[in-house]
């Protein structure tokens, strides 16, 4: 397909003009690379004459590689064996550790080999690479790519669910149904994602529903004019129903930018990302068959914040979520495949640190109560308003997260005197900070505490910080590598994803490719043109 593009290519023209350069040996070198992982997948790809899927989960969990996976499947094995052979067990714990097919897909696009979400989803949904930033649209900006959903819609008639805990019209959903130069185009996409007449949209907000500058027709509105039974309660969402048509589900609490809230931040009976599975797969259930591409998104921003708890705490929701793909798929074996991968890396994620050698102490995870974002929102923002004292913010520290005072310090001889209780540290791992971190950490609280948004950050102050609050980003840095965890970075990396596959076809994902076969193998076995 093909348009004119002419306002948005000229919006972002000095920006590619910088980049083309630069991207030119990197499209070569991704190229050739491409057509090595990739030959010898594509000759037993078209050889498959087994059944077409008829039922199509595909799970991307943002930001989850190899490092998202085996952290969380290590954490939640430790906490169930004390005994020291947790990590024998590691694959009981993530449901799509099971399947009997495991893959690997590499990332790069036309830009970098540390990607980011709206090319690698494009790649995933069109079989196609792109600049970073672009989502289905090729590197000039005048051909649009038809995405997998879109051809299974038009062509066989299947429902279309679009399910993500970030907003609806934020990249990796996005790549499903939009065709934009930038992914940042965001009432666009919602035009589009209305214009797209798919069958189940849920999870977080839309974003800019008034357009860029607030003067456009609310994104609501049009969707409710084009058809669209537009839900922002969770017992309207409850009662929804096949035989109310298309709908849009917009989670009835708003957390950060819009999005569900973070897995250790749910409240009771609020809904998860499983309930929004399950309420899919009850709506787009029908004889003809059906895809739902379900996203786990805030395992992406949880690592860009390097805050591990909730990295693995999301992870394991879209476990859970997968879970209610499996129980559909017991019930339809024969007709149902499920897809789990990744879009990219995001933060550098290790299990091991500097500080701790060959050890780790996953368990001291289990002390932090609240994401970064909820510490940012209901509590940081309170300490610069009533400009509360470090001994004050201490006491928080070590009922959130579990860090402790150095025995000694003012704040642990208060802390001592209170009735507050220390946190529980495995028998080797202590939760007590050092002089050291103790330093890192009062100098974290200076710099928030005196922040005013307008400095021009250092590269000292990055390194440490990144774009985040310094207080909030030290805390998890120091429980992460107390807990034997660290992170590399605040952007994605270049690491390859994991991919498991169960049901029909799933034999064509195994293996080492790129991820653009993902989108290959699918075309093949449902046929589309």
């Amino acid at each position: 397909m093909i348009r004119s593009n002419v306002k948005k290519t000229i919006a972002i023209a000095s920006a590619i003009t910088i980049l083309a350069a630069t991207a030119a040996s990197t499209v070569t070198a991704v190229n050739n690379t491409k057509t090595e992982l990739g030959a010898q997948k594509a000759v037993s790809a078209s050889q498959y004459t087994g059944k077409t899927p008829k039922y199509i989960f595909m799970f991307i969990g943002d930001g989850m590689s190899y490092p998202q996976i085996q952290a969380t499947a290590d954490y939640y094995s430790a906490l169930a064996d004390t005994n020291d052979n947790g990590i024998l067990e590691a694959e009981k714990v993530l449901n799509f550790m099971k399947f009997p097919v495991a893959g690997s897909a590499a990332t790069y696009d036309s830009t970098s080999f540390c990607p980011d979400s709206a090319s690698t989803a494009t790649s995933l949904a069109t079989g196609y690479k792109t600049y970073s930033g672009t989502i289905n649209m090729d590197e000039t900006f005048t051909t649009e790519y038809e995405t997998i959903a879109e051809k299974l819609k038009k062509q066989l008639g299947y429902k279309i669910g679009i399910v993500s805990t970030v907003n609806l019209n934020h990249a990796t959903p996005a790549a499903y149904y939009a065709h934009q130069a930038s992914r940042n185009s965001y009432y666009e996409i919602s035009e589009e994602l209305i214009e797209s007449g798919f069958d189940y949209f849920a999870g977080g907000a839309l974003k800019q529903t008034t357009g860029a500058n607030g003067d456009q027709t609310d994104s609501y509105v049009l969707a409710e004019q084009a058809g669209y039974k537009v839900i922002k309660t969770q017992a309207e969402a409850e009662k929804l129903t096949a035989a109310d048509g298309k709908a849009l589900v917009i989670s009835e609490t708003i957390a950060d930018s819009g999005s569900i809230s973070y897995n250790n931040d749910r409240k009771k009976g609020e809904w998860a990302l499983s309930d929004y599975v399950e309420k899919g797969i009850e709506v787009l259930d029908n004889d003809t068959g059906f895809f739902m591409m379900v996203e786990g998104g805030k395992i992406d921003w949880a690592c860009h914040a390097n805050d591990a708890g909730s990295t693995i705490s999301d992870t394991l929701a879209l476990s859970t979520a997968v879970g209610k793909a499996i129980d559909f798929y017991n019930e339809h074996p024969d007709e149902t495949l499920i897809i789990v991968t990744g879009d990219h890396e995001t933060g550098g994620l290790t299990i091991g640190y500097a500080g701790t050698n060959y050890d780790t102490f996953l368990t001291n995870l289990k002390n932090q109560k609240i994401s970064y974002a909820k510490f940012d929102s209901d509590y940081v923002s309170k300490y610069k308003e009533n400009n509360t004292s470090f001994s004050k913010v201490m006491k928080d520290i070590t009922k959130l997260f579990g860090l402790v005072p150095p025995a000694g310090s003012a704040e642990y001889e208060a802390q001592m005197d209170s009735a507050d209780k220390h946190p529980e540290s495995n028998n080797s791992g202590t939760l007590e900070l050092t002089e050291y971190e103790y330093e890192k950490l009062k100098a974290a609280y200076e710099a928030t505490m005196t922040r005013t948004g307008d400095e021009e950050i250092s590269q000292e102050e990055y390194v440490l910080y990144g774009s985040y609050e310094p207080l909030t980003v030290t805390i998890t840095h120091l429980l992460n590598n107390k807990s034997g965890i660290n992170f590399a970075s605040y952007a994605h990396t270049g690491l390859p994803v994991a991919v498991y596959a169960q049901g029909a076809g799933s034999e064509l994902f195994g293996g080492t490719y790129d991820n653009t076969d993902i989108y290959n193998y699918l075309a093949q076995l449902t046929n589309v043109k």
